[in-house]
């Protein structure tokens, strides 16, 4: 009785540590923090919705800051190491960066610490990547695109090119300000990250 017992609360801990929850950690900016709309509606609480109708052993923490450039995410990225561990971080970093003309080079070399330090905390990494609208110049618009491009292809990483893809410019799924996406908007983002999520969970 007493071996039938030990090997019963062996198993029971072996499932509890096997369905310990994993967790994604998102860092990003207004896109992903919901910018002018509920939080509920952005496209990170729709993940968690999805992850939930699908698996429950799924935490998923929101680390996005409005304005936030891939400075200000490098800087608090250890600090978000520490605090959540998380199995999987998503990057979704840079679109100020380029709003603001900082040097494409500069962005790279911040999100590629990003990816360093997220892996060495034994973390999975996916990068969402942004593009510059053609009005700050075909220069820097290219220099811009193969920043994030030439880094995904370097550092071997879960990627997509353009996170906006299929709801930039498009009527509709863009606010006023033309920049921040729509409530309408998001289920699409969702899709967009999924592609590149999904196999790491």
């Amino acid at each position: 009785m007493r071996t039938w017992l030990n090997g019963l609360i062996l198993a029971s801990m072996m499932w509890a540590q096997g369905a310990a929850a994993e967790t994604v950690l998102v860092v990003g900016d207004s896109i992903s923090a919901a910018f002018g709309l509920e939080i509920e509606q952005g496209w990170v609480s729709l993940l968690e919705k999805r992850l939930a109708r699908q698996d429950e052993s799924h935490d998923v923490v929101n680390a996005s800051i409005s304005g936030d450039t891939t400075a200000g995410g490098l800087s608090r990225l250890p600090r978000l190491l520490t605090e959540h561990d998380p199995d999987v971080v998503v990057l979704e970093l840079g679109g100020n960066d380029g709003l603001r003309g900082q040097p494409p080079l500069q962005m790279k070399q911040n999100l590629a610490a990003m990816i360093e330090r997220s892996r060495d905390s034994g973390a999975e990494v996916v990068l969402l990547g942004m593009r510059m609208p053609p009005n700050l110049g075909a220069r820097y618009t290219e220099a811009y695109a193969e920043a994030f491009d030439s880094l995904a292809e370097e550092a071997d990483v879960a990627y997509v090119p353009f996170f906006l893809e299929g709801v930039g410019g498009v009527p509709g799924l863009m606010q006023r300000d033309g920049v921040h996406p729509t409530a309408q908007a998001q289920e699409r983002l969702l899709d967009n990250a999924w592609e590149a999520l999904e196999p790491l969970l």
